[in-house]
């Protein structure tokens, strides 16, 4: 059984990491999947990649989040070469940490225009067709650091918050014409391009120890023992997208590992 075969999904920051492992996952379901990045070449690769795979209809748009214009376009676009827009999943961030008293105000204002701006213009602009239809999901992939502080990254917590008064604000707001808006919380994604080709590295300098000692030391701080790993979002992306949510509306939903409870 594939509840979402035959829906149609756009997923930002799809290029590559999380965003291109949801656009697999949903191809995989039956989905019909619009893959958008600012990267257009890693937006077509993996494209074809879902279309020699898994069978899928897709469409590979180069798209800057906080550019209102695009994205608008990528909505008319979806909409015209597919009827409809059932599932927004609005995953494309950036991580800039520093401590406050060095950090820029353009390296705030970049973080916040990707993570907030752009998670509400991808919301703005999927509301109008879902509003519409009078169903459709929204998903916004956020982060633990939207439950608690992050240590010098001010900027990140403060733009995953922010993902978080938006979801619930929107889901009051859509909730007549039966669209639901959710976001997911992932812990420490351990295993993805962010951590293994930068994060190990700058924190090993840091701290004065290998790589492997970072990569234990935040297993270390899971209950459950592990690191989160995009099968994990992937698979609340599914449910939370499909009629089996059909009653979950306004949530940020950890997958943490117990790391974050609340």
């Amino acid at each position: 059984m594939k509840p979402l075969r035959d829906r149609t999904a756009i997923v930002t920051g799809a290029a590559s990491g999380l965003g291109e492992a949801i656009a697999y996952r949903l191809a995989s379901e039956g989905v019909r999947v619009v893959v958008a990045d600012i990267d257009l070449d890693g937006a077509r690769r993996v494209a074809s990649g879902l279309e020699s795979q898994h069978g899928a209809r897709t469409l590979a748009l180069r798209v800057d989040v906080t550019d209102e214009a695009l994205v608008e376009q990528m909505v008319c676009q979806t909409v015209e070469a597919f009827g409809k827009l059932d599932i927004m999943v609005s995953n494309a961030g950036i991580l800039i940490s520093g401590e406050i008293a060095e950090f820029s105000v353009a390296e705030w204002r970049t973080v916040i225009e990707v993570n907030l701006t752009g998670y509400f213009l991808c919301a703005k602009h999927a509301a109008r067709p879902m509003m519409t239809q009078r169903s459709g999901v929204i998903l916004q992939i956020n982060s633990k650091s939207g439950k608690r502080g992050s240590f010098r990254n001010s900027a990140y917590a403060a733009s995953k918050f922010g993902g978080i008064g938006l979801t619930q604000s929107l889901a009051l707001e859509l909730a007549p014409y039966n669209v639901r808006v959710n976001a997911i919380c992932p812990g420490n994604i351990l295993d993805s391009p962010l951590w293994v080709n930068h994060l190990y590295g700058q924190y090993a300098g840091r701290w004065g120890i290998s790589e492997e000692e970072v990569r234990q030391k935040y297993i270390a701080q899971v209950p459950l023992g592990r690191g989160c790993t995009f099968e994990d979002v992937a698979n609340l992306v599914v449910f939370l997208a499909s009629d089996q949510a059909s009653y979950m509306t306004g949530q940020a939903i950890n997958v943490t590992g117990g790391q974050e409870m609340g």
